[in-house]
Parts: structure tokens; sequence; C-alpha cells
């Protein structure tokens, strides 16, 4: 959020250098990212000022120019020599002082400096209008009102200050630093806490409205949504052109001038934090205005002139027969807004509830300005003193007068909060035993009040501009953050524990897992912990889960990420989808985190299942956390060669080697496999011991990535880290000596049903000849059923058999061979083929 200083000054006396008031706004945590000085024009206007012309006599032999005695109230007479043909002595005039730049007649920047003309000493410049950039008149030096002071600068003098905008990264829980007149608080709060100042802050003026006369009709149908609406009729306004030093202003904090009634709504959001929207009286049908939501479906026309389909849960601002003018507290209507033609408006100032505003603006992806203010919160008691302030501002710069009193709905109330408060409390969570009265002159300071106030502690008083302070804690964080976190003491001692390292280290495993994936060319990548509900609810949903399932958040900034992610899954896609739509399809991924989900009413898990490992529960084992391990293979299967064969793309076997490798690499070994066929797979295998899950890997359903808009097959392997660490923990290295003695290798082909799957060929064949069987491995697949018979596949499997002892001999393996051929007959229905 950008601040200028200079609006500031408008509330509070501010002697302090930029610097100072970043390091302050800074520890009162509104952190400043950085500053940069504005001038409203190249001229150095802060260094031309006022003066009097003392005496003014023409130069001899020259037909133009005059020698001037000008006084600028500093103490010193100056000689200047002016061209000009309206200069003569008594003139009030704006006067460039030495090293001052400004403009020259055909329009280029020029210093001043001291020189002699026709030997005349010239100490400055008698300024024109153009020479000083605000009009095209050179006919004559400007000429001021004889009351005018002296030694004022022409910055203030037009209320051109040159102005520093401090650039703050406001946190989500700030709503009552939106504005400027929340940070001159904040300041004001500093100062009086910490330079014991009796600082004032001056509140802008404003306007008294009118009781008597006809109210202009308001409805409001949805409080809900809607707790407070205020308006006002002004008739008789002239739209035009704001003047500078409120266009300067605007532009100042990055807001763009577009006529005097806008500006003033604008003008009013950034320094007091409330939205306000003038409508054209004209345009408003019926006599009224009702405050509703609409059929789905309806049409509305928005101010940048999109027809946009509303949902049954907008909340619009509509006329008396009911056509939609606005959404409320979120954008214009194309139809209903102030043009030059317009003379009399209905000026609105209502409070919206932020959730409502923050769903309609994601739903229709508008993030403005007014609906960023209510999204963070806007003051419910503030409407009527954004409303009075702005009608002001409104006759002050387009005229008319107030034609209706006030209409304030306002059924509800909404009262400060009082929130109890211990002292014991405040001094734990800040680590220092703050003095009673130190706490409650920093309260003061911040405008929160105190009652019931006893010897442990008291109640808060919290005003509605702060809507995040409702518990005790955040007492404690605001009179922290006005004490001064760096003020806390560092403990003189620290104190530690002798810690058990976990085996296998965990830290270590993760960078063992890391170093080979980067090592086989993948990419670490991370992604956030916080997910969208509708990629799990819904008719709609790519990966339905129930309800029950899910760990909902409170997420104040996106609406749109509203829970904690039950599988690492979609934020591994949304990365291939950013992607892809940037010409890089070809991804190896993998990334470390953690999956959440919660114990449903039957006991059962939340997606992904953890079995065997529960992970970290808390709240009566009600919600799971599970650290996990990702990897993700999509595109290409290999950088494009100079080879004339075919590009190859990614495939399930890309994964499974790599999968097999990274747990070998970790040191697992003798797990079972078992196939998978559900959601989020097209196919999948998963390797377990018994009912501890390791790795379930496999190819992404096609329907999930073509609601991803995903146009690559994507394979994914999603590791239970937590399971792997456990299995590991009980591995014992042991060392072998290299066999001395040579291997023997066999080869079957096995006529098999289709359904048998090579992994039960590889268990069948370890258990009968596991003390000398070493490896087992498939080299061949055919199929053809006019050969073969429907249904039936030929499969090729080598066996490697060795013995650490002595050289094996034919009768040993043809004894294995025949036990290994009945194993498969009988288990497997295989029928041996020979060639």
């Amino acid at each position: 959020m950008k601040v200028s200083l200079n609006w500031l000054r408008d509330f509070l006396d501010l002697d302090k250098s930029t610097a100072e008031i970043a390091d302050i706004l800074t520890s009162l945590g509104l952190e400043v990212e950085g500053w940069e000085d504005v001038k409203p024009s190249p001229v150095d206007l802060d260094k031309v000022v006022t003066g009097h012309v003392l005496e003014c006599e023409r130069i001899p032999e020259t037909d133009h120019l005059s020698a001037t005695k000008v006084d600028v109230g500093d103490g010193v007479i100056r000689s200047i020599v002016c061209g000009a043909p309206n200069v003569a002595s008594g003139q009030k005039v704006f006067v460039a002082l030495p090293g001052a730049n400004v403009f020259s007649k055909d329009g280029q920047l020029f210093a001043i400096g001291e020189r002699k003309v026709k030997g005349v000493p010239s100490q400055g410049m008698i300024c024109a209008q153009d020479e000083l950039g605000i009009g095209h008149d050179h006919s004559g030096i400007m000429i001021l009102p004889a009351t005018t002071a002296l030694g004022i600068t022409a910055a203030h003098y037009l209320q051109m200050d040159a102005d520093t905008v401090v650039e703050i990264g406001l946190t989500p829980n700030r709503a009552d630093a939106t504005n400027h007149q929340g940070v001159a608080r904040d300041l004001a709060a500093y100062l009086r806490v910490h330079e014991s100042r009796d600082i004032r802050i001056r509140y802008p003026e404003s306007t008294e409205m009118p009781t008597a006369g006809q109210v202009f009709e308001v409805v409001v149908s949805n409080e809900e949504a809607c707790p407070r609406y205020t308006g006002v009729v002004i008739r008789g306004i002239r739209v035009g052109e704001s003047p500078d030093w409120i266009k300067n202003r605007l532009l100042a904090v990055g807001q763009r001038p577009i006529n005097n009634v806008v500006d003033v709504t604008n003008y009013v959001r950034m320094e007091l934090g409330q939205p306000l929207h003038a409508f054209d009286l004209a345009k408003i049908k019926g006599g009224k205005i009702q405050v509703k939501t609409l059929p789905a479906g309806t049409a509305f026309k928005s101010l940048d002139e999109t027809e946009r389909k509303l949902f049954a849960e907008d909340l619009m601002i509509c006329d008396g027969e009911s056509n939609p003018m606005c959404i409320g507290g979120v954008f214009g209507g194309f139809d209903s807004g102030v043009t030059d033609k317009t003379t009399d408006i209905f000026l609105e100032s209502a409070f919206f509830n932020a959730g409502w505003i923050r769903r309609t603006m994601l739903r229709h992806n508008l993030r403005t300005d007014s609906a960023w203010s209510f999204e963070k919160g806007v003051d419910p008691n503030g409407c009527l003193i954004a409303l009075r302030r702005a009608a002001q501002l409104i006759l002050q710069l387009a005229g008319g007068n107030i034609a209706s009193p006030v209409v304030d709905m306002y059924s509800k109330p909404v009262m400060p909060a009082r929130i109890p408060v211990e002292y014991t409390r405040i001094n734990a969570l800040i680590g220092e035993n703050l003095p009673k009265e130190k706490v409650k002159n920093i309260l003061a300071a911040l405008e929160i009040g105190v009652e019931n106030e006893t010897d442990s502690g008291f109640s808060a008083i919290v005003p509605t501009n702060k809507p995040d302070v409702i518990r005790e804690a955040d007492i404690v964080e605001e009179v922290l953050r006005v004490y001064g976190l760096d003020k806390v003491p560092i403990p003189a001692q620290i104190r530690s524990s002798i810690e058990i390292q976990q085996r296998p280290n965990p830290d270590a495993m993760r960078n063992l897992a890391a170093d080979f994936l980067a090592a086989s060319g993948f990419n670490e990548c991370m992604g956030m912990s916080l997910s969208n509900s509708a990629y799990y609810l819904g008719p709609d949903a790519p990966f339905p889960l129930e309800k029950e399932q899910l760990v909902f958040i409170h997420n104040s900034a996106n609406q749109g990420l509203d829970c904690l992610r039950p599988s690492l899954l979609f934020s591994g896609l949304e990365t291939v989808q950013r992607n892809q739509n940037r010409q890089n399809p070809d991804l190896r991924l993998f990334e470390f985190g953690k999956s959440y989900g919660r114990r449903t009413a039957d006991g059962a898990q939340g997606y992904p299942p953890s079995e065997g490992g529960r992970g970290e529960e808390s709240l009566h084992n009600a919600f799971i956390e599970t650290m996990r391990l990702t990897v993700l293979v999509t595109g290409a299967h290999s950088a494009e060669s100079w080879q004339p064969s075919a590009k190859k793309m990614a495939d399930y076997y890309t994964l499974k080697p790599i999968v097999q490798n990274l747990l070998a690499r970790l040191g697992m070994a003798g797990y079972q496999e078992s196939i998978i066929q559900e959601p989020p797979f097209r196919y999948a295998l998963k390797y377990h011991r018994g009912t501890q899950e390791l790795v379930t890997f496999g190819a992404v359903l096609p329907a999930l990535l073509k609601k991803m808009d995903i146009k690559n097959p994507v394979f994914f392997a999603d590791f239970h880290f937590e399971n792997v660490l456990k299995a590991l923990a009980g591995n014992k290295i042991q060392f072998a000596e290299l066999n001395k003695y040579p291997v023997v290798r066999r080869d079957l082909a096995l006529l098999l049903d289709k359904g048998v799957a090579f992994g039960e060929i590889r268990q069948l064949a370890n258990k009968t000849a596991k003390k000398l069987l070493k490896d087992v491995n498939l080299f061949d697949v055919f199929e053809d059923e006019q050969k073969l018979g429907a249904g039936k596949k030929s499969c090729a499997v080598s066996f490697t058999f060795e013995d650490p002892e002595k050289t094996l001999q034919d009768k040993e393996i043809d004894h294995l061979m025949q036990q290994l051929q009945q194993v498969f007959e009988t288990k497997l229905n295989a029928i041996i083929r020979k060639g």
C-alpha cells in the first residue's frame, strides 16, 4: 500500500525524516518496503518563492529589459534583470532562486544561475506561467495578490508540494491501516508513548447534513450482506476536472484521476478507508434504491463495458425497478455512473459483509480497490463520517447543494468488542514484565479503552475500526508493537537439552532422496499447503472427496484457498499447467510436503490414507498431518537429439525405475506389490509392507487432466515418507565380499493369461529358489490371438542364479528350473513354451 507523507502531515505534525518515519512504521508492524520522492512538476517549485518588487527601472539601450530589486523575505535584497513588459515596482511575484530548474521558452529545463546582463547583476528570475510549468502564458510575469506573504514556496502556494511516497507491505490483519488516517493514528500512538508528546490527530473537515426534507427511499433486503447503508442526494453539481492538488495526491498513491466527483470518492477511500460510490440520480429509475440479490444469470453491464452473468449470491445495488446498477462494494455499472452531463447524484457510503464481497470478487475475478478495502475490513461506524467528508469535498469542487437528509439503514449497530485481559498473560506472551501503567498508556494511545480494572486484569474496549482484534492475544500484540519488539530483552542464559537423534535421521534421508532425484534430472518444486476445496467438493470436482475429510481454514486474503491440501497432487498439477502455458511441457519434478486430513465420524481417515503411519495428530486425533514425497513426470522422455529415432514421450515405465531406484538408494528392500485402479490414478501400483503404504505410483486420470487443461499424460508417485522412515529404522548395515564364482542365467518362455502380472512370477520364483536366485527379469512380452489364443500372452523371463560358496553345476540348475516350471504350471496355469 502506498502512503503519502504529505497526506499524513495533514493529520499530525511530523518533524521526522523519511528514514525515521519508515523505522517507526516498521516497528509498528507496518513494514516499509521502500519509498520514493514524487514531484508534481519537473520544475523545482520548492526553489521558487514569493517575492516583492521594491524597485523597477528600465536598463538604458534596451527595449525590454528592466533592473529590479526584489525582497523574498530572507533579509537579502536581490538584483534581478527581468524582460517581461508588465513588471513594475510594488508587485508580488514568483522568484526562481539560483539553482532552480525552470522551463525556457522552447520548453526545455535549464538551471537558474547568477550572472550579469548589460552589466547589471541578476540573482534569480521573476517567472511567468509557462516557465513554472503551470500554464502556457508567456506574455508576462505572474502577478500575485498584494496580500501574499513573502518567502512562500511556489509548491506550497500552488498546493503542488513535492511528496515522499512510502510503500507498506500491509498484512491481512491490519484493516485499521488501509488508509492514511489509520496510519496517522499508529504514528501518533508511537509518538505519545515513546516521546511523551501530547499529539493530536487533525481529523478532516466535513459538512453538516440537513435533517429536514424528503429522505431518498432505500430498501435493504439482505442485512447480512449489507449491515449498514447510508446515502444522500446532492443536486446542481458541475462534473469536470479536479484541481491539481487532489489529482497530485491521487497520482502519488497510484490512483488515476477521472473527474471531480469520482476523484472525491477515491480520495476519501484513501484518506479514511471507506469506499463510496456516486450514482447519477437521473438514472435511478423508480425513485428509490434496493439492496438485494437477483436471480442467477441476470445480465449486468459493468463499468468496463463487459456484460456479466450474475450469481444468485451477488449483492446488487438496484433501482426501483430492480435493474442492477452496481455490484455492491465491488464494481459499478456502465449505465448508472457519473458522466460529464450529470447534475444530480446519490452518494452512497455503505458497510458490506467482507465474506460476501470476497466471494463475489473471486467469482467475477474483479479485484477492485473498493473490494480490497471491504475484504480487509471497514469500520461500520465510519460510514457516516466518510459520507459527510465526501459531501463537503464535492460541494467544494463541484458546487451544488445537499438536497435531502441522510438515509441511514443500520438496524443492528456494531458495538466495540470487549475482551478480558490478564496482566500475567500480557507479560507471559511478551517475555517482559511491563508496568500496569505502561500497558494502560499504550492502550490509551491506541484509542483502546479500559474498564472493569482489577489488580489482575481488565476488559479492553476495542474500537470498531480494528475488526481483527478479537482475542486476548490480539490485545497483547497491539501492546507489543507499540512498546517495541526490539525492546524485549534477549535472555542472558540459553538452556538446551540433550536430544536423541531419530534413526534414520529424517533430514539426512530427505537430503539423500533429494540429491538422488536432482542427479536424475528432477527439479524440486514447492507448493502451498493451501488448496481450493473446489478440487474435491461438488458434482464437477476433478477429485471428489467427502467434505468431512477436508481441513478448512478461514483465509481472508484469498477465498479460493480455503482448505489445507489433502494431497500434493494438485499443487503439482498446477505447476505442470503453469509451465505448460509458458511453453515448457517437459517436466520432471519432486516435492516434499505435508498432506492434511481429518478423521470422519465413522473413524475413517481422510485422503490420503495413512495406513500404518499416524503422522502428527492433534485435537483428540481429529486431524492428520503426513509427510509426503511426490515425484511427477510428464512430456518428453528425453531431450531432443540428432539421433533419428522418434522422440519418445514419458510413460509409466519412465517413472517406475525412478521409484524403485529411489527406494533402493534409501536402503529399502523387501516389499509387496498391489495393483491399484482408483482415483486419482487411471492405473497404478502400490508398494507396501503389510498395511504400511510405502509408495503409490501410476498414470493420473485423463479426465482429471482435462479439467486442469493439461494436454500431456502425467505420471505421479506419492511416497508416504513417514512410513518409509519407519521401515528403514530396522535396517542393519551388512557387508558381503564380492562373489568369486560365476553366475548362471536361464530363460523361460511362459504362456499365461493376460491378467497374470509379472510381480506374481517374481514372487513365486523368489519363494521357490530364494537361496540361489539373485534376479528375475522380464525381457519380452508377445501377444497374438491367432498364434497364442484369446486372452493369452507370452512372457520371456530370465533367472539369474548364484552361489557364494561354489560353482553351480548344471544338475543343480536344472533341478531348480524344473521346480520353477512346476510352480508356474500349478499356480499360474502357465504353459512352458519350447523352441
